[in-house]
């Protein structure tokens, strides 16, 4: 039996076959052309389904399920895709269109993008295996995935696991959610950028020399999210101080996730994790320093989420698996 899996996103629709054993043996993808009706867009994904369904010799009787995997809130009881932040979906029956257009009463799964890929990883990535496991991503902003007892856990109205919107300094940095001090404000990709530059700036008003100003060229816009970490590599001090206030911010959401769920592994996805083993040994000291949880007691696991971007697909597969 295989299964259908979408990751659909603000720019792309990503869609892959998937196996029993969470392999991916077949993809495709097309953009998502977002500026049109959210009805273009599904016919779209049922393309891509008969497509790839195509191209493996099967029908969609050889399909268990389709699952996707969108921003936004999703209603996985009702199939309506409630919210989907930068898509043209509002109490979209996604469920019940995409079936329609495929011309089957094929069983289709929602869920929300993060939630999907935190449920691949459980199956198939860095917490396989783990009944309790918790998957963040430090991109554009920090997303959150949960599963409980191997279940994805979103709340009663489907909107949980906003980890990233959890307040770690009072008062911080304006949120774009309206909140102030937002732990995705500080762990971002994009947080870490803004702490960069104002080392930068720092840096400038001081006469004091940084590497980072020649990786930039004198330009803060060029500042990405590897700048302070390549400076620091060089023995570049003020490169150094970004990173570690960034650690110290990251460790400190990481650990409110550790003593609130005690997940078996924590995993870590996004941009920021290609800084690999190094992100986890920084981390690593910090956050078992103040975890609730003491000796003798089995402690979470942090590691670097593996599945990268077929993520989405193999989490949205697996929702009917």
């Amino acid at each position: 039996m295989y299964y259908i899996g979408i990751d659909l996103g603000g720019t792309n629709i990503a869609a892959g076959i998937v196996d029993e054993n969470y392999n991916i043996v077949k993809k495709a993808s097309t953009p998502t052309n977002s500026v049109r009706e959210a009805d273009e867009i599904t016919a779209d994904i049922a393309s891509l389904c008969k497509k790839l369904a195509g191209e493996m010799n099967i029908t969609m009787d050889d399909v268990g399920s389709i699952g996707i995997a969108t921003p936004g809130t999703a209603n996985c009881e009702t199939g309506e895709i409630i919210y989907a932040n930068n898509l043209p979906f509002s109490h979209y029956p996604m469920q019940a269109k995409l079936s329609e257009m495929l011309g089957t009463n094929k069983r289709v799964y929602i869920e929300n993008d993060a939630n999907a890929a935190a449920k691949a990883e459980s199956v198939a990535g860095a917490a396989k295996g783990s009944k309790y496991s918790v998957m963040i991503t430090l991109g554009t902003g920090v997303g959150g995935g949960i599963i409980l007892d191997g279940q994805v856990y979103s709340g009663f109205n489907f909107a949980g696991a906003e980890l990233g919107h959890t307040v770690i300094v009072k008062d911080g940095r304006q949120c774009t959610c309206g909140r102030k001090g937002c732990w995705e404000t500080y762990s971002s990709a994009t947080g870490l950028i803004r702490t960069t530059r104002e080392k930068i700036e720092q840096c400038r008003r001081e006469g004091r020399y940084t590497v980072m100003e020649e990786m930039i060229g004198g330009d803060l816009a060029k500042t990405s999210g590897k700048t302070a970490f390549k400076a620091m590599r060089q023995g570049d001090a003020a490169g150094a101080e970004v990173v570690d206030e960034y650690i110290s911010y990251l460790t400190t959401g990481l650990v409110n996730i550790i003593n609130i769920f005690q997940p078996n592994v924590l995993s870590i996805g996004g941009g920021i994790s290609n800084e690999g083993d190094s992100l986890i040994e920084m981390l690593h000291h910090r956050v078992f320093a103040e975890t609730y949880s003491r000796d003798g007691t089995p402690q979470c696991e942090l590691k670097i989420a593996t599945l990268k971007n077929d993520a989405g697909i193999i989490g949205a597969a697996a929702l009917g698996m």
